[in-house]
């Protein structure tokens, strides 16, 4: 009889473990519809010679083709974009190969994805757009405008993904293949994702976003709840998950691209402090496109937080020069 109030206490802590799990799910369930409602809406399937591709699109005026970032989706790219619209834009975001609806065909090289992207203007019956690559859809922007430059009136690339030679020294250290694997295992689970949202917010921002998560906690209230924003977008990373893999080894093994022919207006922009150290790979990217303008800031991580405004400022400044 004197192990029954032990008996009785452990019971009664299984018992509250069990509810917390229990309500911990609901949660976890229910802001995960709340996330895939969030990333189809909007979209459409458009079907194109290259296979269907997803997409969103609002605005008139100058065409603006939107090619999102890792852990993306034409829901990234747009909500990025979307203020262009009121500078007479009309932004075209669209999920690459891998993400979302979008599905991953055999051959998802940068260079399939750049003539999937002219597919999709053939479909959408246009014959020019200039073209907006954001971190890793940086490579497939720049083939576009390598391998279809009659088609990309500008190119725009915003702290791409970018290769650089040796001799070019680097601006931050690169991500080691252990870091790489622990960030695929985070956001190759949705529960393990949506944890550290809640419990690990800040490392999130800084390992996953490659944004110092200080510069975020003094920023002004709409730019940390446009990283807020981001942040959760990436929810659900199931169904983006092939193309963030994708993504993860395209990091890896990029060579040098025939950059010398692009002859498309070319806006090119970075910060320092970049977590993924694409500063100095655009630096060499701009340096090498004829008359490439680079746009280089001291500080704003990944995110260039604090710098929103600018960089569209910036954008709609190349764009306005196409009428």
């Amino acid at each position: 009889m004197k192990h029954q109030p032990v008996r009785v206490v452990l019971a009664i802590v299984i018992l509250l473990a069990l509810v917390a799990a229990l309500v911990i799910l609901a949660r976890f369930e229910a802001d995960l519809a709340v996330a895939s409602a969030r990333a189809a809406q909007g979209s459409e399937i458009v079907a194109t010679r290259c296979g269907p591709i997803e997409v969103q699109q609002t605005g008139d005026g100058i065409p603006l083709l939107v090619i999102h970032g890792s852990g993306g989706g034409h829901d990234q790219g747009m909500a990025w974009a979307r203020p262009l619209v009121r500078q007479g834009v009309r932004v075209i975001a669209v999920s690459r190969f891998g993400y979302l609806r979008t599905p991953r065909p055999a051959d998802a090289s940068p260079e399939a994805q750049a003539d999937a992207h002219i597919c999709l203007l053939d479909a959408l019956g246009m014959a020019r757009a200039a073209v907006m690559g954001i971190s890793a859809g940086g490579p497939s922007a720049m083939q576009a405008a390598i391998r279809h430059p009659n088609r990309v009136s500008a190119l725009v690339l915003v702290v791409p993904i970018a290769y650089k030679p040796g001799t070019v020294t680097d601006s931050a250290p690169p991500v080691s293949d252990d870091k790489d694997a622990l960030l695929l295992r985070l956001l190759g689970s949705d529960f393990l994702f949506w944890t550290a949202l809640h419990v690990a917010r800040d490392p999130l921002i800084r390992h996953v976003l490659a944004t110092p998560p200080e510069q975020v906690a003094t920023a002004s209230d709409e730019e940390r709840a446009r990283v807020n924003d981001l942040a959760e977008r990436i929810l659900p990373v199931s169904a983006r998950a092939a193309g963030l893999r994708d993504d993860t080894r395209l990091g890896k093994r990029l060579g040098p691209y025939a950059l010398e022919t692009i002859r498309a207006p070319t806006l090119v922009i970075s910060a320092r402090d970049d977590g993924f150290g694409t500063y100095a790979a655009a630096e060499y990217t701009a340096s090498r496109i004829p008359g490439a303008r680079f746009v280089g800031f001291d500080h704003g991580g990944h995110l260039l937080v604090g710098h929103d405004a600018a960089v569209r400022a910036d954008i709609v400044k190349l764009l306005s020069n196409l009428q």
